[in-house]
């Protein structure tokens, strides 16, 4: 194949000028062919090929006024018309966010129902065994908050005192009745106080403040659910002060949930509304006329609407003073033992606060015997 075939010029036979050969220049032979030419005389620019093919080139020679003059990067094509555009979708209206609950709802029930089970069936058979249960939760319940303490606030609340004497202090409160509770409360406390001065003084105020607070927060105040066992009603008086906790707490987060658009203290806990707390008291009120009328010896329904009432407050502000140790804390939960309710105490926050006021309460309208 010769070199025209790719474009290129027919090569001389001799090196030089186009009249001949040059002086000195070598003759054409196959020891000295183009191709061992200096590079600036044997560079050749390559044709630029059409993209399109040579289908493309075929079709231009068959339909001569097919082609544009364009180049050969522009195929000739037949003008059209641009397409129209769709017509623009309608927005989709937003949906409403479906509120949540936050928690794990099928544990969370599960695990009630079986502390529940364990309750009743401590309660209705053998009242020592249900005291061991509140003994058991107050012990679980000092763990967990002096850990919290102990991990966000260094604040090292002595343990090992506030567990024997809480323990002792719900004992001697089922036994002995409030002056039993009171001295074991006073004892405990000592304890504490002598416990601690076994670490360094730094920091020594500000432990057995905490130790102090957490024995009467946790086992002082479910001493009076222990002593609710001591009349002769004692396990209906028990059922009813935790139905009734049970119940406010339902009727707020069920009212709360569905109505709630009022914030009752969006500092403390921005969950709780208005409507919740409405909820909490109207379901308090009428749980709290039925178990008086039916449950409770000697009993009245009106009684039960201020009972009712009165623990829907307590069980309110119990729920939100946790929530104030909670957020200053910087915590969600003070502890992760049942799942969907998080730890011990945070079931106990509504339990802890409200016992004293049934107490009172159903001392005051049908007395302590």
């Amino acid at each position: 194949m010769n070199d025209s075939s790719w474009g290129a010029p027919p090569r001389p036979e001799f090196w030089g000028t186009p009249e001949g050969p040059s002086q000195g220049a070598f003759p054409a032979g196959p020891a000295y062919d183009a191709y061992d030419a200096p590079p600036l005389s044997r560079t050749q620019q390559m044709p630029i090929v059409p993209d399109a093919g040579s289908d493309a080139e075929d079709r231009d020679h068959r339909d001569p006024g097919a082609a544009s003059t364009g180049g050969p990067l522009f195929r000739a094509e037949t003008p059209q018309e641009p397409m129209a555009s769709p017509p623009p979708t309608p927005p989709v209206p937003a949906q409403p966010e479906k509120k949540r609950a936050g928690r794990d709802l099928r544990a969370a029930i599960g695990v009630g129902v079986g502390l529940g089970a364990v309750i009743l069936a401590s309660l209705f058979i053998v009242k020592a065994v249900f005291v061991g249960v509140i003994a058991v939760a107050v012990v679980v319940g000092l763990w967990e908050l002096t850990s919290r303490l102990d991990e966000r606030k260094q604040i090292k609340a002595p343990l090992v005192p506030l567990a024997v004497g809480g323990a002792a202090m719900v004992v001697a409160g089922y036994a002995s009745g409030a002056e039993g509770a009171w001295v074991a409360m006073a004892l405990t406390s000592l304890a504490v106080l002598v416990w601690r001065m076994t670490e360094p003084p730094e920091g020594y105020l500000r432990d057995v403040t905490a130790g102090v607070f957490a024995a009467f927060y946790v086992p002082f105040l479910a001493t009076f659910v222990a002593m609710l066992l001591t009349a002769s009603d004692g396990p209906w008086r028990v059922l009813t002060f935790l139905l009734l906790t049970v119940v406010s707490d339902t009727g707020a987060y069920a009212v709360g949930w569905r109505f709630g658009k009022h914030k009752l203290a969006p500092r403390i806990s921005p969950g709780k509304t208005r409507e919740g707390l409405f909820g909490a008291v109207s379901f308090a009120m009428v749980a709290g006329a039925l178990c008086m009328q039916f449950l409770i010896d000697d009993g009245s329904w009106w009684q039960g609407l201020l009972l009712g009432l009165a623990v829907a407050a307590s069980a309110t502000l119990g729920d939100l003073g946790e929530s104030m140790i909670k957020r200053d804390l910087g915590i969600k939960d003070m502890g992760t033992l049942l799942p969907g309710h998080g730890g011990i105490m945070d079931r106990l926050d509504s339990l802890l606060p409200t016992a004293p006021v049934v107490w009172l309460l159903l001392a005051i309208f049908v007395g302590t015997s």
